[in-house]
């Protein structure tokens, strides 16, 4: 079986990915598996690719856009061609923060208050109805982000409602909603979720503590700019309720065989998801490769993991 890395898009994500996928396709070839890569650029190379140099088995590292919110799934899906992670519907609902913080709600996962706003909503109007008091209640601050993209592309964190106009547009200039969150004071915390017996089990939580300011993206793609915890200094019983409210968001959404779950813990330290990730990043200092190393797997170990489990939950549905 050739395993082919799929990686680039044309998402604002695109960087990320190409780093994604050549870690990724670097691990699994020194792993033992015979790997390509292909940098989609487009969906229509996608079509192109399945048409000449159809892979056996598609391992995604797309991030944002068609390469996470369900598209390419769904098109691999309907080639019959075995693919990484998680099917198209979770990765929809995963890929749009409003969708899986109803589900969160509606679940009883715990997740900060929100507040989903179209294309065009002027912070005048959100000001003067009175429609951020319950979001400003916990810490006076706001947090800003775009409804469907990651590595914090879009997001901006007030003091308060100054500055919220622009927050907006800049959100909009990535997604047509936005999502407007309460500012939750205390920990960042990340957890990877994964499946290697078929069932939703935590590696080690990590702490994430920036060396300057919040986790944004130069914090988490430039190399020593964040401090990394692993294991987070948690106690056993804080550990078990932030394990327990990754796998109930990695359950509530459909995920499967593997997933980053982003949160942060209050000063009172209850867990709060803030989303899910099904196509994390795998760059150099990216989160789930920690993770894995903290159990003493290497990242070819976790990879093939991902793709045994890909492969056995492709067969799974075809049953």
């Amino acid at each position: 079986m050739k395993i082919t890395v799929l990686y680039g898009g044309d998402s604002p994500e695109r960087e990320v990915s190409l780093m994604s996928g050549a870690a990724v396709a670097k691990a699994l070839t020194e792993f033992g598996h015979d790997t390509g890569a292909v940098d989609l650029t487009s969906r229509e190379d996608l079509f192109a690719l399945l048409a000449n140099d159809r892979p056996d088995f598609a391992f995604i590292a797309l991030h944002g856009g068609w390469g996470e919110d369900g598209t390419i799934q769904a098109v691999l899906d309907m080639a019959d061609v075995p693919f990484s992670g998680t099917g198209h519907e979770a990765c929809a609902l995963a890929m749009d923060k409003a969708a899986s913080k109803a589900l969160f709600h509606w679940r009883r996962v715990p997740s900060p208050k929100e507040l989903e706003v179209p294309s065009g909503t002027s912070a005048s109007e959100l000001s003067e109805g009175g429609r951020l008091a319950g979001l400003l209640e916990r810490s006076g601050k706001l947090v800003v982000k775009p409804c469907g993209c990651g590595s914090t592309v879009g997001v901006s964190i007030l003091q308060g409602t100054k500055g919220l106009q622009e927050a907006l547009d800049l959100a909009f200039r990535f997604d047509r909603r936005a999502l407007i969150e309460e500012y939750v004071p205390g920990k960042e915390l990340t957890v990877t979720v994964w499946e290697p017996k078929g069932r939703a089990e935590c590696l080690p939580v990590i702490e994430i503590r920036p060396r300057v300011g919040v986790y944004d993206y130069a914090s988490k793609y430039t190399p020593g700019a964040t401090e990394y915890l692993v294991p987070a200094p948690l106690n056993a019983a804080v550990t078990r309720r932030v394990q327990e409210a990754s796998i109930a968001a990695h359950e509530a959404l459909g995920c499967s065989v593997y997933s980053r779950v982003d949160l942060r813990m209050d000063e009172d330290d209850i867990p709060l998801v803030l989303e899910v990730n099904t196509a994390p990043g795998m760059t150099a200092t990216s989160l789930v490769p920690k993770a894995a190393a903290a159990v003493g797997l290497n990242f070819g170990a976790f990879l093939d993991s991902v793709v045994r489990q890909s492969m056995e939950r492709f067969k799974e549905v075809r049953r």
